[in-house]
């Protein structure tokens, strides 16, 4: 059979999308021509705040003094596990030196960016475990500095809780800097930081098109919108556990986009009754967030068998993916497009948006189907090198010459003569790209 939708999104997650680009260049034009003194008039402005920007020592440890016990060991917990994790992520990219011909050999070089800077989001609510995914990943990768920013609120500054996270997971510099100036903050190297290679990190409509017009000058992890989860549940689903998992994440925002594939009607439709009341019993503004993301953006699909429910999947390439459904090892060999994969009802995406040690920084708006996450790679660069003997050349400078000769680039083809001619004084070669 077709897919059948139950239900059908009345928007997507750019329908409301706004034309910020002119405002957020001319932010950034101004701070860089500004500098500190624009970015903090910036912050006056939108942030209401007067503060210090660079947390002092004193602040870092007031703050600390600020979060609850049992809110520490829950945050050195998740810090553990998302280290631990990037680690492992770390040892599977290795230095590789190959002998390519006798004589000539090559080699790769993982290297991390000197300055990352980390961008948590501090506004409707105090992203802490962003904190734990950006900064830890950046310190396990090797950088040599880092930096997190997030916005303060008027009078406190930033969140405690952000404060601390990032300070044990390894920032060396913690700004309190929203917004635009921000990210500008980091690229720009201002307030004695030094300027950053790459910026990581979630954040509202105005942080992701700074990255997007600064990307170039300094790398990215990528553009972020709209966070979306996939449910893909079978007829021997738990139908409450799907519906508080699509609930959990429509409350993200009104334009968060949540989507459930089953091939079990009975399942749908049961679902769908319990979503509603589930709503209503969040907190108010949570529950704003889930009643419009659901009204707008959610999605019921029923299909056929598994394989379809696969394929459609495949087609949305969400951002997180949660599979309740039998035989889980199938769809972890069958699936291929998703940011990060929640095999079984044990866990959730709740689980790897805060503790698990999978990161939460991913592609959205089915940026899945080219490229994944946040991980320890994003701040390496893969480099590679080479080095001869004069002999191990020889095949290389005769295949180069013709190759550029027949290419039309005649000063490439006589950087590889002029070596032939050193190393092999007296010998003919045909250099020709003609028969």
């Amino acid at each position: 059979m077709a897919r059948e939708y139950l239900k059908k999104a009345t928007l997507t997650s750019t329908s409301d999308a706004s034309d910020v680009h002119d405002i957020v260049r001319g932010i950034l034009s101004d701070i860089e021509a500004g500098g500190d003194d624009s970015a903090r008039e910036y912050a006056a402005k939108f942030d209401k705040y007067d503060g210090n920007i660079i947390l002092t020592p004193e602040e870092i440890e007031a703050a600390a003094a600020l979060v609850p016990e049992k809110l520490k060991a829950d945050i050195r917990f998740a810090h553990d596990n998302v280290k631990r994790f990037a680690e492992a992520q770390k040892a599977t990219v290795s230095d590789v030196e190959l002998e390519i011909q006798p004589g000539l050999i090559a080699g790769q070089k993982a290297i991390p960016v000197n300055a990352a800077g980390c961008y948590i989001p501090g506004g409707r609510y105090s992203h802490i475990a962003s904190a734990i995914m950006t900064v830890t990943t950046a310190k396990v990768a090797g950088c040599g500095h880092i930096t997190a920013t997030s916005p303060p609120r008027p009078g406190v500054g930033v969140a405690p809780a952000i404060v601390y996270a990032a300070h044990i997971c390894g920032a060396d510099k913690i700004m309190a800097l929203g917004g635009v100036q921000g990210v500008a903050a980091m690229t720009y190297g201002l307030f004695g930081l030094p300027e950053a290679n790459i910026l990581v990190g979630p954040g509202n409509q105005f942080v992701a098109e700074a990255k997007r017009i600064l990307f170039g000058r300094v790398g990215i992890d990528m553009i972020a919108g709209p966070t979306d989860s996939l449910v893909l549940a079978d007829a021997d689903a738990d139908p409450m556990i799907a519906a508080v998992d699509l609930v959990s994440q429509a409350e993200h925002g009104y334009n968060s986009p949540v989507w459930l594939v089953t091939d079990s009607r009975e399942l749908a439709e049961k679902v769908m009754s319990l979503v509603p009341d589930l709503i209503e019993d969040l907190p108010e503004l949570n529950r704003d967030n889930a009643r419009a993301a659901w009204r707008d953006y959610a999605e019921v699909i029923l299909c056929a068998d598994r394989e379809e429910m696969a394929a459609c999947s495949d087609k949305y390439a969400p951002e997180h993916l949660t599979v309740q459904a039998a035989d889980l090892d199938w769809w972890l060999e069958r699936l291929s497009c998703y940011g990060s994969l929640f095999l079984g009802e044990e866990t959730t995406v709740s689980y790897g948006d805060k503790a698990s040690g999978t990161n939460h920084v991913l592609p959205t708006s089915g940026a899945a189907s080219y490229t994944g996450g946040l991980s320890v790679h994003k701040y390496m660069k893969i480099v590679t090198w080479q080095r001869s003997t004069p002999e191990g050349s020889k095949r290389v400078a005769e295949a180069t010459a013709r190759i550029s000769r027949l290419e039309g680039m005649e000063g490439h083809a006589r950087a590889a003569d002029v070596r032939l001619a050193k190393y092999f004084p007296g010998e003919n070669f045909d250099l020709t790209a003609e028969e």
